[in-house]
């Protein structure tokens, strides 16, 4: 469903990205996990089509990236890490506009509007404005608006950055659900190890190279730790940190 191989980019003289390829089979929860700088942000601005592609091949559902393609832009959702909402609008607000810019009728819109508030425990708030949210709240809007055109691969760029823990937990497991009962795609771009389940689509991505693809726990096994921090210190060359809940042989986090 999300397919990139041998893709490499370069700002000048630096380069961002070195012949990196991976894929996220259908219907999975694909974690993209690197330190800060690593590209996975330069990554997402290659896949949403806000970066040319300047060597390699990026497809989304089977359309190809390169050359501007919309059919791809069209089976895509994405969060960013930066927020987007209108502060001033309500939620109900920001989602009919964002339906109508992607030509979704009124009464269509509707539908999917309340399918998603629901959801994501928003229909209570529908009538708020923006502002009077909080952070973990916006994040489960902008998710929302990401669902409304349907896509069948969802890109979220660091989306629990500045939340704390039990919003950030609440919101993982609100996009493992959706990928389980709904069968999107998910790619989810995330330095924070306790994010990962035992069951997700990791690739490790360190300085613009990508150090090893697999499910979480099979790459335990290959590369013979003990659970994703170790692994993720011993790919990355981040210096061991204090003990974080994450993956581990013998029980899944």
């Amino acid at each position: 469903m999300l397919k990139i191989a041998g893709v490499s980019h370069s700002y000048g003289k630096k380069q961002a990205l070195n012949d990196v390829g991976f894929e996220v089979p259908a219907g999975r929860f694909g974690v993209l996990l690197g330190p800060n700088g690593a590209g996975k942000t330069t990554l997402y601005g290659l896949l949403t089509q806000l970066l040319p592609v300047q060597k390699g091949s990026l497809s989304i559902a089977g359309h190809e990236v390169a050359g501007g393609s919309l059919e791809a832009l069209e089976d895509l959702g994405i969060v960013f890490q930066s927020q987007t909402l209108d502060l001033d609008l309500t939620v109900i607000q920001n989602l009919r506009y964002f339906c109508r810019l992607r030509g979704i009728g009124a009464s269509d819109a509707t539908r999917r509007i309340d399918r998603q508030l629901e959801r994501l425990d928003l229909a209570g708030r529908r009538s708020d404005k923006v502002r009077a949210l909080n952070g973990g709240h916006r994040r489960r809007l902008e998710i929302a608006r990401a669902l409304l055109h349907e896509p069948k691969v969802l890109l979220l760029d660091e989306p629990t950055v500045g939340l704390d823990i039990p919003t950030r937990r609440q919101i993982v497991d609100d996009v493992h659900a959706l990928a389980a009962e709904k069968g999107t795609t998910v790619l989810w771009a995330t330095h924070l190890i306790d994010e990962i389940r035992a069951g997700d689509w990791v690739t490790v991505l360190n300085q613009g190279e990508v150090k090893a693809v697999g499910e979480a726990l099979a790459l335990l096994e290959e590369h013979d730790v003990d659970d994703i921090s170790t692994l993720f210190d011993r790919l990355t060359g981040r210096k061991p940190q204090a003990p974080m809940k994450g993956v581990s042989r013998g029980a899944a986090a």
